[in-house]
């Protein structure tokens, strides 16, 4: 069966990142088979969590205050800059309470084939707290794709003129995770392990 109203609604849900198309029609079923005080309860749910919160100025997070959080808490590492290409990353490392420093969210990567551009990322954001703050060091924590790495010695580029090779630029490192087994990682990451390795 096809109903268009039906079917707009299950490409809305399929537009979202990690939903499929059956994922996003059970979705889409659920939502329209607990009734509209439920239907109504989520939309107002939405729109009030949309005009409560906003991109932070400085970093690019998402928060209910400005500058978020993160970005005003003076017990973090101001020497400490972390670049992330998207919101879930800087979300994933907050969740491990492992760094303490501020972020920059660059807002995506660099791509040819999707067309995206530097001028289309948070560029200019990055060059301006460059050049006004008292950052020591810059953890690039880009993804190991080759848009991810295209990103990655870009910016590298920005911060070494930006900062006159005073800043020091590290990555994460990349290769084997914790509990892997060697026999179900791919090739690309078997290879970057072997580069990466340290000195026991």
């Amino acid at each position: 069966m096809s109903h268009p109203p039906f079917e707009q609604l299950v490409r809305q849900f399929s537009g979202l990142p990690g939903l499929g198309p059956r994922s996003a029609k059970r979705i889409a079923l659920h939502i329209l088979t607990e009734g509209k005080e439920t239907l109504q309860t989520f939309a107002n749910t939405l729109l009030e969590t949309a005009e409560k919160m906003s991109l932070c100025s400085v970093c690019g997070n998402l928060d209910v205050v400005q500058p978020c959080h993160i970005c005003s808490d003076p017990k973090r590492d101001r020497t400490s800059l972390c670049i992330v290409s998207g919101l879930s990353d800087l979300w994933a490392i907050e969740r491990t309470s492992s760094y303490r420093g501020y972020y920059h969210v660059l807002g995506g990567v660099l791509s040819a084939l999707n067309g995206v551009r530097p001028e289309q990322l948070r560029m200019e954001q990055l060059r301006d707290r460059l050049a006004d703050s008292s950052v020591e060091e810059v953890i690039l924590a880009l993804s190991a794709t080759v848009d991810g790495q295209t990103t990655a010695h870009y910016v590298t580029d920005v911060i070494l003129k930006a900062s006159h090779n005073q800043i020091k630029i590290s990555r994460l490192a990349h290769g084997m995770p914790v509990g892997g087994e060697l026999d179900y990682l791919d090739d690309g990451t078997i290879m970057t392990a072997f580069k990466s390795r340290l000195r026991v």
